[in-house]
């Protein structure tokens, strides 16, 4: 096919990045077509270089960044020849017009891809200010058309909010808007669904090809889902370490991959088929030793009555307060976190949590945790030394629960001090709770390391010399200095690639075995936590509305939320693609869509717990009988 026939060409692209010691080749030859009104899917981890071609192609990449060969744009509205966007000057008039009008990005990150000191539709229409004559009133009238378009109720009520008014798939719609807003040729978009909720993910999903469709536009959609991709590409290019190793129509590339890194890939990801004690199989898999963390400690037995940790009617509001911009007195508005909350975590069982953002998952956790002080209910915990009023515990035996009770967190960036070695972070849990001498905790920060699949020649360096899969296993491994009963991990894989995901999943369930761990899984990711959980606790708006076991749960949701969750996960499946028409337009958390039977109306008829038998309960009106609602 000759260059004329694409929307843009990428031939023979070298990015090179100047660093401390020499250079590095992010991107080495790459050759890929993006035709025009077609969605050509990036496919690769966390720094093979797809977002160095997306940089390139906008003309923003660092300063210390070279480029060679050609990318070459055919601008439908431009009659000639096709222009080499790489020979443009990159402050220059040219590459400016074209960026953000003919060529758009929506980035990742959207909270800190807008600027926070400015209302969502002045942020837009300075696209419109920077590249076309439209007078104010006409770039808001634009403005509020396109905030319609990409689903806000009240455009005009839109326009003038700040991000921080909106939720996260609010302000992925309004960067959508943003990159939209002057009709571009193509659009990028890098990523942009990583960090939503799966059923705000399949809003996103049906809104861009929505509108790819009603604008006729091509896009190159960046990312390291195979469901994402599954369900939107036309043309699918494989990267790997700088290096393209597949490309061709998405049937072709799914139904017969060829390369064994995106064979790789597909074997990596979970999904709702996997049977009974199969392995997800990791690119590289982690050597898990365990044996040295035990101790002296035997690994319990369990039985299905032995009950490690209990949780009865919890609940617990925010009240969030707002004061006048020269201090004077505001309203005051409260949030209901976590709502009348119940249930029971076995000894060497994982209960996992779904639910979507805002739901109370994290809430519940911190509770369990101490850190966070319930407005009532009770958490009973037994190690078999007799039952514990843990919301009641002080000072020695506080302290004493939360050894035994340990988190990893959801972004090993953050959760790990950039000024501490590993042997520090590893050693300091030993240190706090006067674990051992000096000596013994080196050799038990080694055991952790060793445990973990971690080279015991890391221990002095310093976490941002590591990869986002190894900085979680050094958070997975701190908590497990202490030899924990119970394991808090809250979305532990969410800021992964697919292949560390699948090292990560398939370390926590060789510890859970080896170590007999009790652990509380919590994610939105219903596929991993299938894979993890022996049981599931679906919560939405502060309550848990279905609790069952792994199997029931997942063959047979009743309650209208599991049911929207379940059907809102995109399969790396080309025969089971999302039903978009089907999927609700406000997400699975609108109640009134719940029906008679799970909505509730007064207290004379609240929410109750129906036990449809199996240790499946549903949350339904106390009035319905439980058989109506077997599956």
């Amino acid at each position: 096919m000759t260059s004329g026939a694409d929307l843009l060409r990428v031939e023979g692209l070298r990015i090179t990045f100047s660093v401390l010691g020499g250079e590095v080749e992010a991107v080495r030859g790459a050759n890929f077509r993006i035709l025009p009104g077609k969605v050509t899917a990036l496919v690769g981890e966390s720094g093979s270089g797809k977002s160095a071609i997306s940089q390139a192609i906008m003309g923003i990449l660092p300063s210390v960044a070279k480029v060679g060969g050609r990318v070459l744009f055919n601008d439908p509205a431009v009659a000639g020849k096709p222009v080499d966007l790489l020979s443009l000057e990159p402050d220059g008039r040219d590459i400016q017009a074209i960026r953000g009008a003919r060529i758009s990005k929506i980035f990742q990150e959207p909270m800190t891809s807008l600027s926070p000191l400015h209302t969502i539709g002045n942020q837009i229409s300075e696209v419109l200010t920077i590249h076309t004559d439209a007078d104010k009133e006409e770039r808001r009238a634009r403005t509020e058309q396109l905030l319609g378009y990409v689903g806000f109720s009240n455009p005009p009520r839109a326009y003038d909010m700040y991000p921080f008014e909106l939720s996260g798939g609010m302000r992925q719609r309004a960067m959508i808007a943003m990159a939209l807003i002057c009709r571009p040729a193509l659009l990028i978009a890098d990523e942009p669904t990583t960090a939503l909720d799966v059923t705000v993910q399949a809003q996103i999903l049906q809104l861009l090809r929505e509108l790819q469709a009603k604008l006729n536009m091509a896009m190159l959609l960046i990312t390291h889902d195979l469901g994402v991709v599954a369900n939107m590409a036309d043309e699918v290019v494989v990267i790997y370490h700088g290096d393209i190793v597949e490309a061709g129509p998405v049937d072709a590339i799914f139904r017969n991959p060829q390369h064994p890194y995106l064979k790789g890939l597909m074997a990596a990801v979970p999904h709702f088929d996997m049977k009974p004690g199969e392995r997800l199989k990791a690119l590289r898999e982690v050597p898990v030793k365990a044996e040295n963390l035990l101790g002296n400690r035997p690994v319990r037995k369990t039985s299905n009555s032995d009950v490690l940790i209990s949780v009865r009617n919890l609940s617990k509001t925010f009240t969030t307060r707002s004061s006048g911009w020269f201090g004077g007195k505001g309203g005051a508005s409260q949030h209901r976190a976590v709502d009348n909350v119940s249930f029971d975590i076995r000894r060497g069982e994982c209960l996992g949590l779904v639910g979507e953002s805002g739901c109370g998952k994290t809430t519940v956790s911190k509770i369990l945790m101490r850190a966070v002080t319930p407005d009532s209910g009770s958490i009973t915990y037994n190690d078999g030394g007799g039952a514990v009023d843990v919301l009641n515990l002080e000072g020695t035996a506080l302290k004493e629960l939360r050894a035994k009770i340990q988190m990893v967190f959801q972004d090993p960036v953050s959760s790990l001090s950039p000024r501490m070695t590993v042997k520090n972070i590893l050693s300091e849990p030993l240190e706090i709770h006067g674990r051992g001498t000096a000596k013994s905790r080196i050799e038990t920060v080694r055991s952790l390391l060793q445990a973990v699949g971690l080279d015991q020649r890391f221990i002095n360096r310093y976490p941002h010399s590591f990869s986002g899969g190894q900085r979680q296993r050094i958070g997975i491994a701190r908590a497990l200095a202490l030899v924990p009963e119970l394991l808090i991990c809250d979305e532990p894989v969410s800021a992964l690639d697919v292949s560390v995901q699948a090292q990560i999943l398939n370390l926590l369930k060789d510890l859970q075995k080896e170590l007999g761990l009790t652990s509380l899984f919590i994610s939105h990711n219903l596929a991993v936590v299938d894979y993890m959980a022996d049981r599931i606790a679906v919560m939405c708006a502060g309550r848990i509305v279905e609790l069952a076991p792994r199997e029931a749960l997942m063959r047979n949701p009743v309650h209208p939320y599991t049911k929207s969750l379940l059907a809102a996960v995109p399969y790396p499946d080309l025969d089971r693609k999302l039903d978009f028409d089907a999927l609700q337009a406000s997400g699975g958390s609108d109640k009134r869509r719940w029906g008679a039977q799970f909505s509730d109306d007064g207290e004379e008829d609240a929410l109750f717990p129906a036990n449809l038998g199996g240790e499946h309960f549903v949350l339904a009106r106390k009035s319905v009988d439980a058989r109506e609602l077997r599956p």
